[in-house]
């Protein structure tokens, strides 16, 4: 049975950043699955935005800093702080462009359980290689990903693996493993955090030389450990091997993608059936995304509109659906970080909590005034214009060209909590919509 067009509004909005009327009614004539798989076909595993050149080779000199005077050494940091900027930009331009949104909303969910950050991670071409990494694996293998971005550069140096020593074993990277990348608290115990530890000993990066992970052999503890009821000789592999064959891990991932994509109440006994697939598949996440968005409760009426908008999928949610100028991203840069999700910067490494923690009544606030200036133009590269001129500086046709009804389905995902004044005219009713608080929902 073909769906309707609230179904596939309700589809392009979880699945990516919302959907114009053209976008939806092209989904709107399949049935769920068949829609599904269409998305689940189109995702891409490479950015088309060319990062900025010099961003992959913001690396410390091969020589060190040692040589440098104290002039040099804060120009060479500002220049990267300029770096990290840009790079925010350049993925900013990705996510606004992109043909496929779900690999974007994917590689964003992942950059959020796997985190890292500028804080800790000075090189911007370390933390590039890293998004490249998880956008490559978005949709693919969770054990490859696993695998990968525990010898990723970026992550070895954030949780750091890099002083994790035979005779000094740093634990941060084996308890951030356990609770927040496989099995969630209460699946293990803190000896279990100290044995692996142990087993990621002389795990590093050779930050001076290709700044790629290597392996050092004389600072590897090769002795016997106990980690979650195995024991042998165990290396770093040998541990995320031994996390995943733990049940506790797919049901761990499974309820996080819950919340991500359903509702902030896992459904028990879904997540138990769902995890039971994703693990007997091998940790395929494609499969996993595609179950969830067929369940019932994906569909359910109350789901509608029961997910806050992350200030990324607002502010690019809303560029993308009316075709807001940006002559420069590093504008969203600014935004985003003063609505609280501040891209290659999370705020520790659990990451943005996300749900309706990201609703106060600060960023509520702060969330009206930016779509204010955003749908005046300001700050977006030209001069601001009256509402009067928006037609003309917006390039959303659909805006003017479908029925109230419509622009009103697309917009907002349940009916406005403000009534609509009789007799306003099209952009005004855009106007009316953004600044609805149903606008914050998806």
């Amino acid at each position: 049975m073909p769906m309707g067009f609230q179904d596939a509004r309700h589809l392009l909005s979880r699945a990516g950043f919302g959907g114009s009327p053209a976008d939806i009614r092209l989904l709107a004539g399949l049935d769920r699955e068949a829609a599904i798989d269409r998305l689940l076909a189109g995702v891409g595993i490479a950015a088309r935005t060319s990062p900025p050149a010099h961003v992959l080779t913001a690396l410390p000199p091969a020589e060190g800093m040692k040589g440098l005077s104290v002039e040099q050494k804060q120009a060479f940091k500002q220049e990267r702080r300029e770096d990290a900027v840009e790079l925010k930009g350049w993925w900013y331009q990705e996510l606004l462009t992109t043909p496929s949104p779900l690999t974007e909303r994917m590689t964003l969910f992942w950059h959020n359980h796997f985190t890292s950050s500028f804080h800790k991670v000075k090189w911007p071409a370390l933390l590039y290689h890293q998004n490249v990494l998880l956008r490559r694996h978005a949709l693919g293998s969770f054990r490859d990903l696993l695998f990968q971005i525990a010898k990723d550069p970026a992550m070895v140096l954030y949780l750091d693996t890099q002083t994790n020593r035979k005779d000094h074993p740093n634990e941060n990277f084996a308890r951030e493993l356990f609770e927040l990348f496989t099995l969630g608290e209460g699946h293990y115990t803190e000896i279990d955090i100290k044995e692996a530890a142990r087993a990621f000993t002389g795990w590093h990066v050779a930050l001076h030389r290709s700044g790629g992970f290597a392996f050092n052999r004389r600072q590897h503890d090769s002795e016997v450990k106990h980690v979650l009821g195995k024991t042998g000789a165990f290396g770093g592999e040998d541990i995320l091997a031994i996390a995943l064959d733990q049940p506790a891990c797919a049901r761990y991932l499974t309820a996080k993608l819950w919340r991500e994509f359903v509702s902030d109440e896992p459904d028990a006994r879904a997540i138990e059936w769902l995890a039971a697939e994703f693990r007997n598949n091998g940790y395929r996440i494609a499969p996993l995304l595609r179950g969830l968005l067929t369940m019932p409760q994906f569909w359910a009426p109350e789901t509608r509109g029961a997910l806050v908008k992350s200030p990324v999928e607002l502010l690019v949610g809303t560029i993308r659906l009316l075709n807001l100028p940006m002559a420069d991203t590093a504008v969203l840069t600014k935004y985003g970080k003063r609505l609280g999700q501040d891209l290659f910067d999370p705020p520790n490494v659990k990451g943005w909590p996300g749900g309706t923690r990201w609703i106060t009544s600060a960023t509520l606030l702060n969330r009206w005034q930016l779509l204010q200036r955003s749908l005046r133009g300001a700050d977006m590269g030209g001069p601001l214009h009256t509402h009067a001129a928006m037609r003309e500086r917006h390039g959303a046709a659909w805006v003017m060209e479908e029925e109230a009804e419509t622009v009103q389905a697309v917009l907002v995902p349940v009916p406005p909590v403000n009534p609509i004044p009789p007799g306003i005219d099209r952009w005004q009713l855009v106007h009316q919509l953004v600044m609805d608080p149903t606008f914050q929902l998806k």
